[in-house]
This record gives structure tokens, C-alpha cells and sequence, in this order.
């Protein structure tokens, strides 16, 4: 007797792209969040942050996983009869919901740093860059996130070819003759973008177009500027 296991396709159908991908940067943004250093943070803030630092994670995998049993056409969605508008609407309110909570508390992370490195509190030069690597990472990774999640108004509609416009300008749509044909950004275009927003401080080859596409690069940027001038400046004193 032969047993077939029928395998999850790695291709998401109703993304036109693989979900693993983006699935693994909300995991390991989870995953930088819980191993930030909680030395860094004194005073009162501790107990606080000793906390966030499982609660985040935890939310995040439980809001995941709801996320991932409701692909459409699979496994719950199918059970349930979730399928249609109505589970487009829930699925991406859960996804915007991950991105938020990581990045509310990356966010807080960030403002606590900078607030005990003002104030002068003592702290490990070794502990201060790798809170502060880990901070940059986790920010470059929830950026992307919203960058791939907002865009056009999402991976389902760009694949659908919706009537949004675009708020992003790739350097393949706007010169079509060096792509190939009915080419679209995927989510590494948007990791890419993200990255190089990070440590250029400002767009490199893709353009914002709308109002929150330029401010969400900025909240990057400057987020990127306060770890880089806190952090390494701080840690460089430090070692001297």
C-alpha cells in the first residue's frame, strides 16, 4: 500500500509569489526581538521590557499562524468556507497587525536605548552593538514588510493588476525594455529597498511616488541614523 502526502506548495497562488519568504522575516524579526540583550535596558523599564521581549514573539507566531491556515483554498479557509473579499480583508488586517506589533516594539526598543544613552546610564560596549544590530536588522525587516504590504495596495491586488496606482517606482517598470515581460516586484525587491534605504539613509534606485511611501522611508532613515550615531558612537567611547 502506497501513502501519498500531498506537499503545501511553496507557490501562494493567491500572492503569485512564494510565501516563505516573507514568513521567515516575520519569524526571525520575532526571533531578533527575543534575543535582544535585556542587560542593556536599567531601571524600572526592565521588568517592562523582560516581559515584551517573550509576549511579542509569542503574539506574533499565534498571529502567524493564523495567518498561514488561511490560505484560501487551503486547509481551514476551505473547512471554514472562508474563501472570497471576505477572508482577502481578514487575512491582511492580520497581516497588519504582525507588522505592527513588531514594529511598535522595535520602536519602543529604539526610543528606550536612546533614552539611557542620554541620560548616561552605564552599559557593555559588546552589549550596546549587538542591541544595536539587532535593532537595525529588525527595522530593515518590518519596513520591508510594510513596503511589500502596502504598495499598489498589496501582493494580491498588484497580481491582479488593480487600478491602484503604484507608490513605489522600480527601475524595471520604469524603463520596461530591461525586464522581462509583465515583471513585478516581488518581496525581495522590497527587502532590497528597504536595505539599501537603511544604510543610504535616502532611495537608491526605487522611488517613492506617494505621501506614505516617502514618509514611511524616512521613519526608516531616521531610525537607522539615531541606531548608527547612538550606538556605534557610544560603543566607540566605550572601548577607548
Amino acid at each position: 500500500m502506497h501513502v501519498r502526502f500531498q506537499r503545501l506548495p511553496l507557490l501562494d497562488e493567491s500572492i503569485g509569489e512564494s510565501r516563505l519568504v516573507p514568513i521567515s522575516a516575520v519569524l526571525a524579526s520575532a526571533g531578533l526581538y527575543a534575543t535582544l540583550p535585556s542587560r542593556f535596558v536599567a531601571g524600572p523599564s526592565a521588568g517592562v521590557f523582560s516581559v515584551a521581549r517573550w509576549f511579542v514573539p509569542a503574539v506574533t507566531v499565534v498571529l502567524l499562524a493564523a495567518l498561514v491556515a488561511s490560505v484560501p483554498e487551503k486547509g481551514l479557509a476551505r473547512a471554514f468556507g472562508l474563501v472570497g473579499h471576505r477572508l482577502h480583508v481578514e487575512r491582511r488586517v492580520l497581516a497588519l497587525s504582525v507588522i505592527a506589533l513588531l514594529s511598535a516594539a522595535n520602536a519602543a526598543a529604539i526610543v528606550l536605548l536612546v533614552h539611557l544613552l542620554v541620560n548616561g546610564a552605564q552599559a557593555e560596549a559588546s552589549l550596546l552593538l549587538r542591541a544595536g544590530i539587532h535593532m537595525w536588522c529588525l527595522n530593515v525587516l518590518v519596513f520591508a514588510l510594510w513596503f511589500w504590504e502596502l504598495d499598489g495596495g498589496g501582493p494580491v491586488i498588484r497580481l491582479r493588476g488593480g487600478s491602484r496606482g503604484r507608490d513605489f517606482l522600480f527601475p524595471q517598470q520604469a524603463d520596461p525594455s530591461v525586464a522581462a515581460p509583465n515583471w513585478r516586484p516581488l518581496f525581495v525587491d522590497y527587502l532590497y529597498v528597504s536595505f539599501t534605504n537603511a544604510t543610504a539613509f535616502s532611495p537608491t534606485d526605487t522611488m517613492p511616488l506617494t505621501r506614505w511611501a516617502k514618509m514611511l522611508m524616512l521613519l526608516e532613515s531616521a531610525a537607522s541614523l539615531v541606531l548608527a550615531l547612538m550606538v556605534a558612537a557610544r560603543a566607540v567611547n566605550i572601548l577607548k
